[in-house]
């Protein structure tokens, strides 16, 4: 049955290590994981999925989510992608390793699922290659959290570089989240958020959302922008995950209508919600309403 959302990426084995919990605490991750969990917690009137590929080792995890009620199909893979993120005190900062990865997805593996929006949760350079986003823009919109096609992977750790086939999926891409960071690179140096956007823009993309940590956001629709508050949380715990979770917020807003501004507010919402405790949003759209006011 065709979705409304359908997510596609890998669910990881996530080690999070911050000054609360020195030792690190092992746990499920990645854009698939969070997005299924924070589109569980809003109501059920936007239709949604996720197709995935995991190892053994997160086989529990696919189940944990299937018995939630979330539609969900893992298409398997040798190993899952294992990261290792340490954050200091300053949870926009982020030091990350990669300790496995999983097999990319294909076209073969695609081809039978539809949606009006297929956002692909990149977590490594290969997991999209260009020609399997080409086929998904052939058959609904494309959303591309960036962050996996910025990473490089050299030994055990990520390092952040630009990725030679970024037109060519921009091109076919109606949606694409960057944070400060990722803008920078995408752009070759661009530090001025506003004209990296607009390029970006240029480049082919629709909507350009940029998350800006606790500092808010920015949403460039190619004609004009929106500056979106950060809502401050009662505690910051752990950001692992709270761009996914912006990106769930404003996909599932835009598919009942919202406008940019609109769907930017309730997911910054949520990112507040989410940032207060370790895990995916797991709140109500009452509490979401009641921040944005």
């Amino acid at each position: 049955m065709k979705k409304n959302i359908l997510c596609i990426g890998h669910i990881t084995h996530d080690r999070i290590i911050t000054p609360a919990q020195p030792q690190g605490v092992d746990c499920a991750g990645g854009t698939a994981y969070y997005v299924a969990w924070a589109m569980q917690h809003l109501p059920h009137d936007v239709s949604f999925g996720v197709v995935t590929a995991v190892g053994e080792d997160l086989k529990q995890e696919i189940e944990k989510l299937s018995q939630a009620g979330i539609d969900i199909n893992d298409l398997g893979s040798p190993s899952s992608v294992y990261f290792e993120n340490s954050y200091g005190r300053n949870m926009n900062n982020r030091r990350q390793r990669v300790m496995s990865k999983a097999q990319p997805f294909s076209i073969e593996q695609l081809k039978d699922y539809e949606a009006d929006v297929f956002h692909l949760g990149t977590l490594l350079q290969d997991d999209f290659a260009p020609e399997v986003v080409e086929y998904l823009a052939s058959k609904g919109r494309i959303c591309v959290d960036v962050q996996g096609y910025l990473r490089e992977v050299r030994g055990q750790r990520v390092y952040a570089v630009d990725w030679p086939d970024k037109l060519r999926v921009l091109e076919h891409t109606d949606i694409l989240k960057v944070n400060e960071h990722e803008i920078d690179v995408l752009t070759d140096g661009e530090r001025d958020l506003r004209r990296g956007a607009r390029l970006i823009a240029k480049w082919g993309v629709r909507e350009v959302l940029v998350t800006l940590g606790s500092y808010g956001s920015l949403i460039y629709d190619g004609d004009r922008f929106y500056e979106i508050p950060g809502y401050p949380p009662h505690r910051v715990v752990d950001a692992t995950g709270c761009g996914d979770t912006y990106a769930a917020g404003y996909l599932y807003a835009r598919a009942l209508g919202a406008s940019c501004d609109e769907a930017g507010h309730l997911a910054a919402a949520m990112c507040t919600l989410k940032l207060e405790h370790t895990g995916p949003f797991d709140s109500t759209i009452e509490a979401v309403r009641k921040i944005v006011g």
